[in-house]
């Protein structure tokens, strides 16, 4: 059993450190008031750097107000993440401890950062890169299924610190995950890279999504089918499916500072601004597709992902910014985000959630991993809340259902529209 500490237990931090805590002595610091189930808050980073031997660094860093990705940037100047957090918490931490006591950032940050701003504060070696795979909503489970686990260090001939960590780890995953050992630069590459792959993906199949609409004649999901399957150039099924646009807080916000990286190194090219463009383009296409119908429009699902309550990166208020700008009437449909509208009267519905995860196995996975694990109880109530909450909209008559997932059967006295699959569209 080990002393960790946790700076920093927000959204990602909290639920890292109650898995952590399950196997380890935990001790947390944060400058908001925080009440985690099953470990302690210090009152001082003091305290944390005297009771632990691997601290980890789970402080925010933030992009400047309207740069998630939830409204359009392509015509804003490229912007860095903001740091300011990150660097202030490694310089108290680095005063306060010795080469004894490992320092363990895993927030994202671009390549390059840690090498102008943090590893002047740890001479020693003591401080290693270590982002995480994770995605909100699934948090604890991410945590000990990690595809895979990426560690930075200052130098590939220092074993010691690596070998701490990869210990650490061993202790509590489930999955026995693959470990990627670089070069500090080599990880901060890898974990923005892995973020803006799925990005152009996602970009890729909703490109062919707008080909179908566009050309007539076409299922998109035929196409993107046959293209999953081609496992020799084509690497993996996952994303491969034409929809809503990428969100969340991390991947568009990492492809739009990538444009800012891409200056300061001046490659000739902003393929990151091209990534971020074709997804707001896409959302403007679908904008106008709603609005062709002359109703008003109702988005289903204004969280960037079902059975979440996270506007960050959210592609559905990215097509909600083009309906509004076109004009026409909006509303948002989503318990969790607390909006329920009285809907009256014919309207046109994007399903801007996968139906069939909205309404039917979102909650498969989390019983199962609930089932054994020490869950907060303040994460079973709203998933319990969120379940009672997540009930079907009701359609008025001659209303208009749009689904990018292509899976809502006929509904009497509506119209229901495949969108990305104009095959048999008359």
């Amino acid at each position: 059993m080990m002393n960790i500490g946790f700076v920093g237990v927000g959204k990602l931090g909290l639920s890292c450190a109650e898995i952590v805590a399950e196997k380890h002595k935990v001790l947390g610091y944060d400058i908001a008031k925080r009440a985690p189930e099953n470990f302690s808050m210090a009152n001082t980073l003091d305290e944390v750097c005297e009771f632990a031997e691997i601290i980890f660094i789970a402080v925010p860093t933030p992009h400047s107000e309207d740069y998630d990705g939830r409204k359009p940037t392509s015509m804003k100047e490229p912007k860095d993440f903001d740091y300011t957090s990150v660097i202030s918490a490694a310089q108290t931490i680095s005063a306060l401890v010795d080469e004894n006591t490992l320092v363990v950032l895993i927030s994202t940050v671009l390549p390059g950062t840690c090498k102008s701003h943090l590893l002047g504060l740890f001479p020693s070696g003591n401080f290693l890169y270590n982002p995480y795979l994770i995605a909100m909503g699934t948090v604890k489970w991410d945590m000990v299924n990690p595809e895979m686990i990426m560690i930075g260090c200052q130098s590939l001939k220092e074993k010691k610190y690596v070998e701490k960590l990869k210990s650490f780890y061993d202790s509590f995953m489930e999955n026995n995950p693959r470990y990627e050992i670089g070069t500090i630069e080599e990880i901060e590459c890898l974990k923005v890279f892995y973020n803006t792959f799925i990005s152009a993906k996602v970009s890729l199949v909703n490109m062919v999504q707008d080909v179908a609409e566009k050309l007539g004649n076409v299922n998109s999901e035929f196409v993107c089918d046959a293209l999953a399957a081609c496992d020799r150039r084509i690497m993996g099924k996952s994303y491969m499916k034409p929809g809503m646009g990428d969100g969340g807080a991390c991947h568009p916000r990492d492809n739009i500072a990538l444009r800012w990286m891409a200056n300061e190194l001046n490659l000739g090219y902003d393929l990151f601004g091209s990534v971020m463009l074709s997804r707001e383009v896409q959302a403007k296409n679908m904008a106008e597709f709603l609005c062709s119908h002359g109703l008003p429009v109702v988005i289903v699902g204004k969280a960037y992902k079902p059975m979440v309550n996270y506007l960050d990166g959210s592609s559905s208020i990215l097509v909600g910014t083009y309906v509004e700008n076109m004009g026409v009437d909006l509303k948002y449909y989503d318990p969790l985000c607390g909006e329920t509208p009285d809907i009256k009267g014919a309207h046109c519905f994007l399903l801007a959630h996968d139906p069939e995860v909205t309404y039917g196995k979102q909650l498969d996975l989390v019983r199962k991993f609930h089932a054994s694990h020490t869950i907060n109880e303040a994460d079973t109530a709203f998933l319990h809340e969120a379940a009672q909450k997540y009930t079907p909209v009701s359609f008025p008559s001659g209303s208009v259902i749009v689904d990018p997932w292509r899976k809502t059967p006929p509904i009497p006295s509506c119209s229901v529209i495949h969108y990305g699959n104009t095959r048999n569209r008359s």
